[in-house]
């Protein structure tokens, strides 16, 4: 099989395309330029796509004496992705890019350019497994779940399913790292990225600000409208936030308080107790499935966050022709879901399908 193989320049791609190699496949590497500056991006283990990232990914592909070639994507990346994160946040939206980044960039884009030019396969090191069955192609939680990244994937069609490769699925990030010393590649040691690659400094409410302006606001109390605080942009605060409230007036019981609703329209941002966080019904819509849509009343398990905790739930509607918008039902509450969101679907470790989260709320006292 002819096989692309995409290496960030870390540890995981690394070994996912080196088994792609031992299993007989004909590899070419392939490595994303996704920074105007790339010089810029990346601080230890903070930001990705930088110089440092391209040079071990070069390093990789010469130990495994496979060809290697650098894509530039930026601009795709930037209108897809980035700007896509600014307009979320001025909405009063909190995104997760990168879900996006897969559906718009690494599964999109680069699929659709890799088998424009004859490759069969696109292998990448993300932590999950493909399985096809009689149904098709399903795309399944990885073995450990420390590290599964089926939540950012669950965006993927069948379409793209059909030619994804993960070979990293049944395996520990122990015994990659382990498996990557020993085949004497550069990379082993070399710290996991994390937080938001663009953001590099990890300081949020800076990046947006700089980017929407300042635009002071008043802070409130949900429950008894009273101004509580002033902050500099709505924009900077998501639903379950604590820190960096700022907050004026403490509440008469001297306990903490949340955001629990951003509403960029008047620039407010309302706070309250926890309990006000807590919802067990969630609609979301721009609904992308695995394999066919759920059936209402389908039981299905439902995830809200990358590594976030599974809750049991039903689905109340899937709304047809095309089942672009679900509502489902949670058997517990989850607490801090905020509109933007990924809401993903599982039935056991199969994941059902993905959509964008437009509300929740509290249907049971």
């Amino acid at each position: 099989m002819k096989v692309l193989a995409a290496l960030s320049g870390g540890v995981d791609s690394a070994v996912a395309a080196a088994r792609c190699v031992d299993a007989g496949h004909d590899v070419t590497a392939v490595h994303l330029a996704l920074s105007e500056t790339p010089e810029a991006r990346r601080s230890g283990a903070r930001g990705c796509c930088s110089l440092e990232d391209s040079r071990d990914a070069r390093r990789v592909a010469d130990s495994l004496g496979i060809p290697y070639y650098v894509w530039d994507i930026a601009e795709r990346f930037t209108e897809e992705v980035i700007d896509d994160f600014i307009a979320e946040y001025a909405a009063g939206r909190t995104p997760n890019p990168c879900l996006r980044c897969n559906e718009r960039i690494k599964f999109a884009a680069v699929l659709e350019r890799a088998l424009a030019l004859g490759f069969d396969a696109v292998c990448t090191g993300h932590y999950a497994r493909v399985h096809e069955s009689a149904h098709g192609y399903e795309l399944h939680r990885a073995v450990d779940p420390a590290k599964d990244q089926s939540y950012v994937l669950a965006v993927l069609t069948q379409a793209q399913l059909a030619h994804c490769m993960f070979p990293l699925g049944d395996s520990t990030k122990e015994q990659v790292r382990a498996e990557a010393l020993a085949r004497g590649l550069q990379v082993a040691s070399k710290p996991d990225s994390h937080d938001i690659c663009f953001i590099p400094d990890g300081d949020t409410k800076a990046w947006l600000s700089a980017r929407i302006g300042v635009r002071t606001g008043e802070i409130r109390d949900a429950e008894t409208g009273a101004v509580v605080g002033a902050h500099d942009g709505a924009h900077a605060y998501t639903v379950g936030q604590r820190r960096g409230l700022g907050l004026d007036v403490s509440a008469p019981d001297r306990a903490r308080r949340y955001v629990v609703g951003v509403d960029t329209a008047s620039n407010t941002v309302l706070v309250g107790p926890p309990a006000l966080l807590d919802v067990d019904a969630i609609a979301a819509d721009r609904a992308i499935w695995c394999g066919e849509p759920p059936a209402v009343g389908a039981a299905v398990s439902a995830q809200v966050r990358a590594h976030g905790e599974m809750v049991a739930g039903r689905v109340d509607s899937c709304e047809m022709p095309d089942a672009s918008a679900v509502t489902v039902t949670l058997a517990e509450p989850l607490r801090g879901v905020a509109p933007g969101q990924a809401l993903a679907l599982y039935e056991g470790s199969r994941v059902v399908g993905s959509a964008t989260i437009t509300r929740s709320w509290r249907s049971q006292p």
